[in-house]
């Protein structure tokens, strides 16, 4: 079965889709009735990439708000050269992992990771949402096989586009090995480098921008006793993504004071010390289709508390706190909870290290092959 396989999400610096993308594209090459070959915009190629360096994406950031047209004109010319390869591949069938699928006459497979841009339009850049609008709908409808990161997707998709349940496959996505716990030795060098001490900060995780809702986080953080403050500093991991202004200026004094670290961009094995030796992760996004932070978290044996909406409840369980995202005093309460109730915090994190192993990335990819087969034999 030969599979063409968008990778364009793989030349940007690894965030949710990337990661997505990574392990499934990894994960699919060990199947062994597969055939897969990623697309990389210009190209076709069978290794999986892993990235580009973040500067390199903070270019890519610059052309597409400077360039007029720069996705129209950038799609137009991916789609010639996916046509190109298709020709010369004579694939069975094609997985677009990344929303926009490319015309394809054959049988697709499209993953949606969730429907931000419709239900929280103004979290996300215009050119985006002017992207997904005129190019979302058609590639799904043209796709005999559905996918999506959960249950709460699947109902989304329904609810909004009309596609019969039948033609849709929640897949879950999985936990990085990298991500497991760790003792204060085991995070000793990461930590030092960013001057933290194993267990006695909070951690956020996320591209900065609106849906992430880390002006709540910080809103809260803020209203905690000066005592847990100077005790336990907020640190925030993640790209910078648009309308941050607001967020920044609050977090300014925090900053200043020492309060809270912004660490920015984080390789993975970094990433995973610096959250093995968090207390808790705060992660009250406002909508997801999955949340990979607080699985990674619970990977970890580290807490998460989240909001009590869209797919984190079905990731996280019982193994966190859940709050409102909107409820600044509530998000700080179960932050204050964190840091003054050791026992709570051991048990969730003994249950967050069972609930984390039921998703592994080899499961994703049997899955997603599955769906593969299922999509060949017809299904609609």
């Amino acid at each position: 079965m030969k599979i063409a396989f968008n990778g364009t999400a793989l030349l940007s610096p690894l965030t949710g889709v990337g990661q997505y993308a990574y392990h499934l594209a990894s994960g699919l090459q060990h199947e062994p009735d597969l055939d897969l070959l990623l697309f990389y915009a210009s190209h076709f190629g069978r290794q999986v990439g892993a990235g580009t360096p973040p500067l390199v994406g903070t270019l890519r950031k610059l052309v597409r708000q400077w360039v007029p047209h720069s996705y129209e004109v950038s799609r137009w010319m991916q789609q010639r050269n996916f046509d190109r390869g298709v020709r010369a591949n004579r694939f069975d069938l094609y997985h677009e992992p990344n929303f926009l699928a490319f015309e394809f006459d054959g049988p697709s497979v499209v993953t949606v990771h969730d429907l931000s841009w419709i239900r929280y339009p103004h979290t996300h850049p215009a050119e985006r949402v002017r992207a997904m609008e005129k190019y979302f709908e058609p590639g799904l409808r043209r796709a005999r096989l559905v996918l999506t990161d959960s249950e709460f997707v699947k109902r989304e998709v329904i609810e909004v586009f009309g596609i019969e349940s039948a033609r849709i496959l929640p897949v879950p996505l999985g936990l990085d090995a990298v991500f497991k716990p760790m003792n204060a030795h085991e995070t000793r060098a990461v930590l030092t480098a960013h001057q933290l001490k194993h267990g006695e900060y909070f951690l956020s995780v996320g591209t900065m921008e609106p849906r992430k809702n880390m002006e709540t986080t910080v809103a809260a953080y803020g209203l905690l006793p000066q005592a847990v403050r100077a005790r336990h500093p907020l640190v925030i991991v993640g790209l910078k993504g648009w309308r941050t202004t607001a967020m920044e200026n609050v977090l300014e004094p925090l900053v200043a004071s020492g309060q809270a670290r912004i660490l920015g961009y984080l390789e993975r094995s970094e990433l995973a010390a610096v959250t093995a030796g968090a207390l808790a992760m705060v992660y009250p996004s406002l909508y997801e289709g999955f949340g990979l932070p607080p699985l990674e978290a619970m990977g970890c044996g580290v807490p998460a508390i989240t909001s009590n909406v869209s797919s984190l409840p079905e990731v996280v369980g019982d193994t966190g706190l859940s709050v409102d995202p909107l409820d600044v005093g509530a998000l700080a309460a179960a932050m204050r909870t964190m840091a003054e109730a050791p026992g709570l915090r051991a048990e969730l994190s003994a249950r967050a290290l069972v609930r984390a192993r039921g998703f592994t990335w080899q499961r994703c990819a049997a899955e997603t092959a599955a769906a593969y087969r299922l999509a060949l034999n017809g299904a609609r």
